[in-house]
C-alpha cells in the first residue's frame, strides 16, 4: 500500500530535482515567479500587520494568530506556484550540493528571485498603501495621523531596523530553517490539504518566535517606511523622536544596511547549510 507522503530520503531527491528545474528557468519566468513570491509573502504579511494592531495582539493567543495568519503566504507560494529567494536557498543548494544544479545556476537564481521578490513586495506595499488603511484623521483638527495598523506597521519597521546586525543574523538563521522546513514538508504530502499543514505550523512558530525573512522584511520595513513618511509629525510622537529623524530613520538606507544584509546572509546560513546541506549529507551523499 502506498503512502500519501514521501519519506524525508524521498523528499530529499524531490527537493534536489525541483532546485535544479528552478536554476534552468528562464529570465522572464524567473522574474515573474519572484514578483508573485513576494506580492503572495506580503499579503501574508499585511494580514498579520493587521492582526497584530489589535488591542489584544501582545496576549498569548495574539502572538500564536499573528504567526498563524502568516502562513497563508507561503501557502500561496507553494501551492500556486511562485520563486521565493528563502525556500530557494535550501532547493537550489541541495541539487547543487548533489551535482544536478550548477553553482553558476544557483547564484544566478537566487540573485534574480531576491531582486524581484523585492519587486513584487514593493508593489504591494503601494497598492495597499493606497488603500488609506494605515491613516486616521483627527477629528478636530483634520490632521493626518495613524490607524491602529498604521502605528503598528510603523511599529513593526522600527523594531526590525533596531536590531543588532548580530541580533538580525542570528534571528535569519532560525527564521530560514524554519521556512524551509516548511517547504520540505510541503514536498512531503502529496494532497493540498497536506501540504497547507505542513506548512502552517512552522511558518507559525517563526513569526511568533520573532524571527526575520528578508522576503517578509521586504514588505514590512517599507510599508513602515511608507507610513511613517506620509505622517511624520504622528510618527515623531509615537516614538518620541525629532521630527526630522523620523526621515532620517525611516529610510531604505537604514533598512539595507541595519536589516536587510544581515537577514539575507543569515537566512542563507539557515536555509542552505542546516536545511540543504545537511540533508544531502544525510540522504543523498554518495557513500
Amino acid at each position: 500500500m502506498s503512502m500519501n507522503f514521501m519519506t524525508p530520503g524521498e523528499i530529499a531527491a524531490a527537493a534536489a530535482n525541483a532546485g535544479k528545474a528552478k536554476t534552468e528557468l528562464s529570465f522572464m519566468k524567473m522574474v515573474l515567479l519572484g514578483i508573485l513570491a513576494g506580492v503572495y509573502i506580503g499579503f501574508g504579511a499585511n494580514l498579520a500587520t493587521k492582526v497584530g494592531a489589535a488591542p489584544d495582539a501582545d496576549s498569548a493567543m495574539g502572538i500564536v494568530l499573528f504567526g498563524a495568519v502568516f502562513s497563508v503566504g507561503l501557502m500561496l507560494v507553494v501551492i500556486c506556484g511562485a520563486e521565493l529567494f528563502t525556500g530557494n536557498n535550501m532547493a537550489c543548494f541541495i541539487s547543487a550540493c548533489n551535482g544536478q544544479a550548477t553553482w553558476g545556476g544557483l547564484l544566478y537564481n537566487w540573485v534574480v528571485v531576491f531582486f524581484a521578490n523585492f519587486l513584487g513586495s514593493l508593489l504591494l506595499v503601494y497598492i495597499i498603501f493606497q488603500g488609506g488603511f494605515w491613516m486616521a484623521a483627527d477629528p478636530a483638527t483634520g490632521a493626518i495621523g495613524l490607524s491602529a495598523i498604521g502605528g503598528k506597521a510603523a511599529g513593526i519597521a522600527k523594531a526590525k531596523m533596531s536590531l543588532t546586525w548580530g541580533e538580525a543574523f542570528c534571528r535569519a538563521i532560525c527564521c530560514n530553517w524554519l521556512v524551509c522546513l516548511a517547504v520540505w514538508l510541503g514536498f512531503a504530502a502529496k494532497d493540498v490539504v497536506g501540504k497547507i499543514f505542513g506548512i502552517f505550523f512552522p511558518i507559525m512558530a517563526f513569526v511568533a518566535s520573532g524571527f526575520e525573512h528578508s522576503v517578509a522584511n521586504m514588505f514590512f520595513i517599507p510599508m513602515g517606511i511608507t507610513v511613517a513618511n506620509a505622517a511624520p509629525a504622528a510618527a515623531a510622537e509615537k516614538f518620541a523622536m525629532a521630527p526630522d529623524a523620523v526621515a532620517s530613520f525611516f529610510s531604505y538606507g537604514t533598512f539595507i544596511s541595519a536589516n536587510l544584509i544581515p537577514v539575507t546572509l543569515g537566512n542563507i546560513v539557515g536555509g542552505a547549510l542546516f536545511v540543504g546541506g545537511f540533508y544531502y549529507l544525510i540522504y543523498l551523499r554518495k557513500k
